[in-house]
């Protein structure tokens, strides 16, 4: 017999090698295919094995779901609710709304301010990307093109985002840094939007691998922000 399930958690083939071996490691498993992408399982067993026993051989960082007529059944005891998940995206952007805010209130300037905001984005959400360096590009290249073609990209990316945001927040070759936003998060967002049509469940990796945030239209938000910010001062 054969099952689907849905595991959510993998960010690699690590991941997908980790959750194939620790599932076929159970009595009664025939077989195992696990799709990094769909974020999905399939299991032959010659018999019924309890969701808590699949559940119970994956390490923590993995959950597993069981798909029957198309609904998934979580195995987790709470499901977490996606905007939960994204509380932390939310707060870093009211803490970056703020602190540009209070940079140049007394002297109110919007140019001033936007440049101060994509300067401290790019900054924050570098930070993230570099406390897990090394599982950073495999969970960006899922859904970004060019990490995807060229699979330095994803390893360099970190360090373009710092180095963008340190041009901004030093008004340094302004110019070049608005071409160049527009030109790696215009990438992304294509991903982005590609990957939320297709209905992909997988992970968002702007803020890295150490926040487990879904791929939802908030990563569309953040990165068409950016854009329009981008686009109005080059053109103003």
């Amino acid at each position: 017999m054969k099952h689907s399930y849905s595991i959510k958690g993998m960010t690699c083939q690590g991941c997908v090698a980790s959750v194939k071996g620790k599932l076929e490691g159970i009595p009664n498993v025939q077989e195992v295919e696990v799709n990094l992408e769909k974020g999905e399982a399939t299991i032959s067993i010659q018999e019924h094995i309890p969701i808590g026993e699949l559940r119970a051989s994956l390490p923590e960082k993995y959950s597993i779901a069981e798909k029957e007529s198309g609904m998934l059944h979580e195995a987790t005891l709470e499901e977490t609710s996606k905007w939960k998940q994204l509380r932390p995206l939310f707060l870093i952007f009211a803490y970056l709304f703020a602190a540009a805010f209070l940079l140049n209130y007394k002297a109110w300037d919007s140019r001033e301010a936007m440049l101060d905001f994509m300067g401290l984005f790019y900054i924050v959400f570098s930070f993230f990307k570099f406390l897990d360096l090394r599982g950073f590009p495999d969970s960006f290249r899922m859904y970004d093109p060019l990490a995807k073609a060229v699979p330095v990209y994803g390893w360099v990316y970190p360090f373009l985002e710092l180095g963008l945001g340190l041009f901004f927040l030093m008004r340094f070759q302004v110019q070049l840094a608005l071409w160049a936003t527009v030109f790696i998060l215009g990438v992304t967002t294509f991903g982005v939007t590609k990957t939320l049509l297709d209905k992909k469940s997988i992970r968002c990796a702007c803020l890295g691998t150490a926040l487990k945030l879904p791929m939802t239209e908030a990563t569309f938000i953040e990165n068409a922000i950016m854009l329009v910010m981008a686009f109005w001062m080059i053109l103003a």
